[in-house]
């Protein structure tokens, strides 16, 4: 198998194009030409993880976090970064790193994190704008069809949880053909009208290329007439940090003691409790605090993240409780949900969880 064929499985997850401006996620060392050994699945990937790639036999890192963040002017082995970059290229290694376009999906990071505190009614807490297109597009009566069938099966159509989702209203299109063509219809050089249909479709952006390209495949005209229009709406499948209810209210000790089972923690920083029942919570894996506002206008009562500024903690306002569980901690079910997605779909091939704790913070 190709490490192209796995980073496009990948993609089809979370697309590279709803990483944030600042990230580097993608394929970071190696080649996407590549026959792949195995996949070692990590948080982070240190030169530890790529020893351990090595000793497994595995010439591909899928990491959440990319091992390059920033640019890098030299490459000499004088800090973490560097060393295991020149370890990863002497031996081969390929590292992909999957990062805010993980969280940036509702099934990603923190759907994971979602998923251990058992909420449900799940949304995204800051849907993202800009993000999706509509396509108009007219076919003949008889051929609308196969036309709704492939734009769909290319991933339009898609309005929150319902798929296969159009407009169509039927009307008369116009057309001559000259010298050269080959009209579906009608003859050379005499103007025909044909029943056609015109056909709506709400379509996430990335998928422009493939989209226009599957309904060219499957529309009957010689030259098809279609628009792309941009919308304002939100995604609402994709964005900032998630929020949702809890099965059954708890009271807050009880849910920081749930929180701290189901994370493993040995300690959370809080602010202060508000002494009443905890039903809906938002949470945001890793760097969070720029979701606390969002938070609260979500009427969550606890916000579950980490890396919170001491000022930050501020900005609860008596409104909610912001509880800090650590960045690794928030992050550390990355690993299974990468394992999990890629065993379910190459089930047959070596994909592995790291045997290696990236953590560096310790608790005395």
């Amino acid at each position: 198998m190709k490490i192209a064929s796995i980073i496009q499985h990948l993609e089809t997850i979370a697309p590279s194009y709803l990483q944030e401006s600042y990230d580097n996620a993608g394929l970071l060392t190696g080649n996407t030409g590549w026959d792949c050994t195995g996949i070692i699945v990590s948080l982070d990937a240190t030169e530890e993880v790529v020893l351990e790639a090595i000793n497994k036999k595995c010439n591909l890192i899928v990491s959440h976090h990319p091992i390059i963040f920033s640019g890098l002017k030299r490459i000499t082995g004088k800090n973490y970064v560097e060393k295991a970059i020149i370890t990863a290229i002497k031996n081969d290694i390929a590292i992909y790193a999957i990062h805010t376009n993980l969280d940036n999906v509702i099934n990603g990071v923190n759907g994971k994190i979602a998923d251990k505190l058992g909420l449900i009614n799940r949304q995204i807490l800051l849907p993202k704008k800009n993000l999706l297109k509509k396509l108009v597009i007219f076919a003949p009566v008889k051929e609308a069809e196969q036309v709704r069938n492939a734009i769909f099966n290319a991933g339009a159509g898609h309005i929150g949880n319902y798929s296969e989702c159009s407009f169509n209203v039927e009307g008369e299109g116009t057309f001559k053909g000259t010298l050269g063509t080959n009209p579906f219809a009608g003859k050379i050089g005499e103007r025909h009208t044909e029943k056609e249909i015109k056909i709506e479709v709400i379509f996430p952006s990335w998928i422009e290329n493939s989209l226009i390209k599957a309904m060219i495949q499957a529309h009957p005209y010689e030259e098809v007439a279609y628009d792309i229009i941009p919308l304002d709406n939100v995604h609402q499948q994709t964005g900032g940090g998630l929020v949702g209810d809890l099965p059954e209210a708890l009271d807050e000790k009880d849910f920081l003691s749930h929180l701290k089972k189901a994370f493993g923690l040995s300690i959370i920083r809080h602010t202060t409790l508000k002494n009443k029942k905890v039903s809906r919570v938002a949470l945001c894996g890793g760097a969070g605090s720029f979701l606390i506002g969002t938070a609260i206008a979500a009427d969550a009562d606890f916000y579950v993240t980490s890396d919170v500024k001491y000022h930050e903690f501020f900005d609860a306002n008596s409104q909610l409780v912001i509880a800090d569980i650590g960045h690794f901690e928030s992050e550390q079910y990355s690993i299974e949900l990468l394992f999990d997605i890629l065993s379910e779909k190459f089930p047959n091939f070596a994909v592995l969880k790291t045997g290696v704790k990236t953590n560096p913070v310790h608790y005395f």
